[in-house]
């Protein structure tokens, strides 16, 4: 059944434009990792989508490894846009989908070679029902792979029409600006970058956002939350729900460490004071630089995605703010891609 959107649905919304190209996203993005797996209710995931473009979210991004197991989520979200979103509304979408990680038995089943990336794309627009995603990213840095096959591969998705655009992941300054040469001699701009970014791991500040900014890319970044510790439920040091008890996902509980819970339980002071709770400060304070073009988020219920918009509804910050909360944003050691960003 196809989906009747608010019709007002761009009258408040804002959207951010992606470094010097001509395409603007959502400052908040909806992701899929973790939340349209096989263990993860259809109807849960389509009440989460349709909420989110009913409130102005017109980004999606996926991978193709997102599920459990891998595939899933592209299916599901595939399906999605099928009965929801068919004709002239899924041009109101952005749908970026990436490839790199593990997806296949044997050695063409991983990396950034011609051979992966490429076979990669096809599965993926197969998955969706889609004759082309809006972006498509190579997810991780494989030193083993060269940059300039990798970067011919990506080049050729975009002239044989499967992709509008291209980005990276998890790459270092270093990398991206060969990413983006290399791009550039194929003729196709680097449009984007996704790093890992909240106020418990503030690496790309350290090079990667000049980077960006001097060479005209927009930066997405996910995890503004830290996957879960930067949200109310582990103030008190435990957890009845969430990422940490999934003995399966990707969160570590070794992150839960004094410091850490410290530095959280300080920023949810300030957050209270202004009004907001601790996600949605987070999700602001990432948005606080111009040069971030988005964030993005992931939600299990239509509850937890309206908090996370609600957001947009305080983002600015005084600098007396901004110092206190220097105080507590402080590095937590739960970046589990910073290892790749030092390839």
């Amino acid at each position: 059944m196809s989906h009747f959107p608010d019709q007002t649905r761009y009258e408040t919304a804002v959207y951010r434009r992606c470094g010097h190209s001509g395409l603007v996203l959502p400052p908040i993005s909806l992701g899929t990792w973790q939340n349209f797996g096989a263990g993860n209710d259809f109807d849960a995931g389509r009440a989460i989508v349709r909420r989110a473009f009913d409130r102005g979210v017109t980004h999606f991004d996926l991978a193709n490894m997102y599920g459990p197991p891998a595939g899933h989520a592209e299916d599901v979200f595939g399906r999605i846009l099928r009965e929801d979103f068919p004709g002239l509304l899924r041009h109101e979408l952005v749908v970026s989908s990436k490839a790199g990680y593990e997806m296949w038995p044997g050695p063409y089943g991983r990396g950034a070679s011609m051979k992966h990336l490429i076979a990669s794309i096809d599965q993926t627009l197969g998955r969706l029902g889609v004759d082309h995603v809006d972006i498509f990213y190579a997810h991780r840095p494989w030193p083993d792979d060269p940059m300039e096959e990798t970067m011919a591969a990506l080049a050729q998705i975009v002239r044989q029409g499967k992709a509008l655009h291209v980005g990276v992941s998890s790459f270092s300054p270093e990398r991206t600006r060969t990413a983006h040469e290399l791009l550039k001699r194929e003729g196709v701009p680097l449009l984007i970058h996704q790093p890992n970014y909240s106020m418990l791991n503030r690496h790309i500040e350290d090079g990667l956002l000049d980077t960006l900014e001097e060479l005209g890319v927009g930066c997405i970044g996910f995890s503004a939350l830290a996957q879960g510790l930067l949200t109310d439920r582990y103030l008190d040091g435990q957890a009845t729900s969430g990422r940490s008890l999934d003995p399966q996902g990707p969160f570590n509980p070794a992150a839960l460490t004094p410091e850490n819970l410290a530095n959280v339980r300080g920023l949810a002071a300030i957050a209270r004071r202004r009004g907001q709770t601790l996600a949605q400060m987070a999700i602001a304070w990432v948005l606080r630089d111009p040069r971030v073009t988005s964030a993005l988020i992931g939600a299990r219920t239509v509850e937890q995605l309206d908090e996370s918009l609600d957001a947009l509804n305080n983002t600015a910050f005084s600098p007396e703010e901004l110092s206190e909360i220097d105080e507590f944003a402080r590095e937590g050691g739960i970046d589990l891609w910073r290892p790749l960003s030092d390839l």
